[in-house]
């Protein structure tokens, strides 16, 4: 099977003004996917639009501040959200699959591994995964999370062929939009000289989420893409197909495992330890585990199977791993006690 495209629609493109679904730009997109997985390449999405679907059965036009009623509104609009998905995918002989996702299933290994198979099995089938994330349960997410993060996140853990964000604008703009000197930025590398704008009013991301998580996927191996995903047909298909639009985000070269890429990308960080030159050297030259008595400090009640960051003597992180012991047991510093093996760390 060949490796899958994940694309992720926002808020803006998939709820129109009136707190509807956009059925026929949802259908558009539909039919492209439909090409894309007819080549034999699985698709995966990515769509926000739980809250803004959700927020007029509030009696609301606008994100509530309220943490609340932000999840009463995710749980009134993902029904039909899913519900508009499978629609406009049905018309098209696809299955749509729902999969509602918190930082929770990303950070543990074995949810993770659990994720990828299932994800896996849903491509073997020729069905179209629509992700979101669980806002109703997953707390943190509605508070500081966005789609655009979990996108690249799915990208790292399908191992995708391509990331494409789609948004309701051409790509990142030097200047915002509106603006008479906006002009689109092709290149990826020039992505954070450009001037961004707001985020919409019942979107979280913006531009700079995007920007972000098409950097990530980057630095994972994956391309990626920023583009407009409004209009008929020639969105998806082209971008796809290699063809230039939007603004490209090229990937870097990386031999890393499933295990190395989830450590990297996904393990979250509970902690930090500050070690010596000595054990820097050991670590970065030497591919050694890091020892305790190397550890000048810990940061965090972190235990063991944690997260943790690694950091030098001038507090510059180097690398980060998982925790083969409680921070309480670092404190001795006694020399035989391992604190990161070689194997369950990655270096910066």
């Amino acid at each position: 099977m060949k490796r899958p495209v994940v694309a992720k629609l926002g808020s803006g493109l998939v709820v129109g003004d009136d707190g509807e679904p956009r059925r026929d730009l949802l259908r558009a997109r539909a039919a492209e996917i439909a090409e894309v997985v007819a080549s034999g390449v699985p698709v995966c999405v990515v769509s926000s639009g739980a809250i803004a679907l959700g927020l007029p059965k509030l009696g609301l036009s606008r994100r509530p501040r309220s943490l609340s009623r932000l999840q009463a509104a995710s749980t009134l609009g993902q029904a039909a959200l899913q519900r508009a998905w499978e629609d406009a995918l049905a018309a098209h002989g696809l299955l749509g699959a729902q999969v509602l996702l918190t930082g929770a299933e990303i950070a543990d290994r074995r949810a993770y591994a659990n994720l990828r198979n299932a994800l896996g099995a849903l491509f073997s089938l020729g069905a179209v995964p629509v992700v979101n994330e669980n806002d109703a349960t997953a707390t943190d997410e509605i508070a500081f999370g966005d789609n655009d993060a979990l996108a690249a996140q799915v990208a790292v853990l399908v191992r995708a062929r391509l990331l494409v964000l789609l948004t309701s604008v051409e790509g990142v703009l030097t200047h915002a939009p509106g603006d008479v000197r906006a002009t689109l930025i092709a290149s990826g590398a020039a992505a954070r000289a450009a001037v961004l704008g707001r985020g919409s009013a019942t979107g979280t991301g913006g531009m700079e989420s995007k920007i972000a998580a098409a950097e990530l996927a980057a630095a994972a191996g994956i391309p990626a893409v920023i583009a407009s995903g409004a209009g008929g047909d020639g969105v998806l298909r082209p971008i796809v197909a290699g063809e230039p639009r939007g603004t490209r985000f090229e990937a870097a070269p990386t031999g890393e495992s499933a295990f190395k890429l989830w450590l990297r990308f996904g393990k979250r960080i509970s902690g930090r330890i500050h070690v010596d030159e000595g054990a820097v050297h050991a670590v970065t030259e030497g591919g050694r585990s890091l020892l305790a008595v190397g550890v000048v400090r810990a940061e965090g009640g972190f235990r063991a199977g944690d997260g943790v960051e690694l950091c030098g003597p001038d507090g510059t992180p180097f690398g980060r791993g998982l925790s083969s012991v409680d921070a309480a047991d670092l404190a001795s510093r006694a020399r035989n006690v391992e604190a990161v093996h070689r194997d369950r760390l990655v270096l910066y």
